[in-house]
């Protein structure tokens, strides 16, 4: 019987790459349009080459372009790219299809639910805000919170004990199945592979469960609390 859930966030619960390469562009143009003088098609693939390498997460990915290419920072630059790249995130922060329709019929069915994510406090509880599902969950661990990341079994270990369930009571999904799978399975947990959200061309993702719109967790949890 599943008595809770873990969600991973990003591409599980919103179209993280959509919103961030919407959000690269926007910066590009506007880089461009102030005086930086390469092709829009470079730039993108200069940003996303450093972000692929030190972490998507990268919080002065734009000084580091800049000063890998020109040797130093033009502020004007700068300041164009980082406002043009806010707009355009926030303009494209949205839930996956039928994630609010999902997480109330959780919640009619008592599960407990919460996210443990990889990637800082701030930017994920600023994403999880904007999306307005805070309410639906428990708690929200990152990595601040456990000091490290999937597949390590300690922030599974810390959701558990914090939700106060048992593996086999526990149902993990996620997009990334070198991490959120393999590091659920590694303590027991039942899991889901969320296909709809996979980067990764992923073959065999190795969950008991694999969904490609995540109204369909519904059926998994429904099925399980009937075994």
């Amino acid at each position: 019987m599943i008595k809770a859930i873990i969600f991973d966030l990003d591409n599980t619960l919103m179209d993280f790459m959509k919103m961030k390469r919407a959000a690269v562009d926007a910066a590009a143009d506007a880089m461009i349009d102030v005086g930086l003088n390469i092709s829009k098609q470079e730039l993108l693939d200069k940003i996303f080459s450093i972000y692929w390498k030190e972490g998507i997460e990268d919080q002065q990915i734009f000084d580091k372009v800049l000063i890998r290419e020109f040797g130093y920072v033009d502020y004007k630059i700068l300041a164009a790219g980082i406002i043009g790249y806010r707009r355009a995130k926030e303009a494209n922060v949205y839930t996956y299809p039928h994630v609010h329709l999902t997480l109330t019929e959780l919640v009619k069915r008592g599960i407990k639910m919460c996210i443990v994510s990889d990637a800082p406090k701030l930017p994920v509880w600023m994403r999880v805000v904007s999306l307005n599902i805070q309410h639906y969950f428990e708690f929200i661990l990152t990595f601040d919170d456990t000091a490290e990341r999937k597949p390590s079994a300690k922030p599974f270990l810390m959701a558990l004990e914090k939700l106060g369930t048992k593996p086999e009571e526990t149902l993990m999904i996620g997009d990334w199945a070198e991490r959120d799978i393999v590091g659920a399975k590694k303590v027991g947990m039942k899991t889901v592979f969320a296909r709809y959200g996979d980067e990764f061309n992923t073959i065999d993702s190795g969950a008991d469960f694999e969904i490609t719109d995540i109204i369909q967790l519904l059926d998994i949890v429904d099925k399980l609390k009937n075994e």
